[in-house]
């Protein structure tokens, strides 16, 4: 799985370029974990190329998540599509997540 990472003043933001199930959900948790242990800033999920989640994908966000509320900080989904939110809302884990529809970065958009 291709994952790109992008770094602002104020935040990072991580592309996954795949699905997140099985395997590839359990790499980009690895990646995800190594990031919020190395950056204090607020992190973007860019997710407008992530094509498919299941409830391995589901768990590293919310794990994610979690974690980053605990330390203060906050992880917010960009670029999610109908179908993800949908899946978050019939899961009942949309309310985690903070939302942007925008993927380009500007301080005001993420």
């Amino acid at each position: 799985m291709k994952i790109d990472q992008e770094h602002y003043e104020d935040m990072t933001m991580l592309i996954p370029n795949d699905s997140l199930v099985g395997d590839d959900a359990v790499q980009f948790g690895e990646v995800l974990a190594g990031v919020m242990a190395e950056n204090p800033e607020d992190l973007v999920i860019d997710v407008s190329k992530v094509t498919q989640i299941d409830s391995k994908g589901l768990e590293v966000l919310v794990d994610a998540t979690e974690q980053l509320i605990r330390s203060g900080r906050a992880l917010k989904l960009a670029g999610a599509d109908e179908t993800l939110r949908e899946i978050l809302e019939l899961t009942e884990l949309a309310s985690l997540f903070e939302y942007s529809d925008s993927v380009e970065y500007t301080p005001e958009a993420i």
